[in-house]
């Protein structure tokens, strides 16, 4: 009832930046926090950085002062500016979301992944 479409991977150079988008559709009635992780190959998944509804945030300390989330609730859209970008961010970035369906269901949601390969 509720789906998530990230956009904004691709393969950037060590120092380079990416935005990352993540745009809920569906049946909403109402976004909760939304997230951003990331799962480098062979390794656990990760979180990122969250933001709440009400706007407060939370970043790996990995990612302080290199990476900003953000959200636009009209659009129920979070996103990823992500700066300064290391190799060791190379990972599938994975948008999250808590929602309220229309018909009142409540639902943890993922998106799909999308590819950030940052070169030597």
């Amino acid at each position: 009832q509720v789906q998530l479409v990230e956009s904004g991977g691709g393969l950037v150079q060590a120092g380079g930046s990416l935005r990352l988008s993540c745009a809920a559709s569906g049946s909403i009635f109402h976004i909760n926090a939304m997230a951003w992780y990331r799962q480098a190959s062979g390794k656990q998944r990760e979180l990122v950085a969250t933001v709440g509804r009400g706007g407060s945030i939370n970043y790996a300390d990995s990612v302080k002062g290199r990476f900003t989330i953000s959200r636009d609730n009209a659009k129920n859209t979070v996103y990823l500016q992500m700066n300064s970008l290391k190799p060791e961010d190379t990972a599938v970035y994975y948008c999250n979301t808590d929602a309220i369906t229309a018909s009142y269901r409540y639902l943890e949601v993922w998106g799909q992944g999308t590819l950030v390969t940052v070169s030597s």
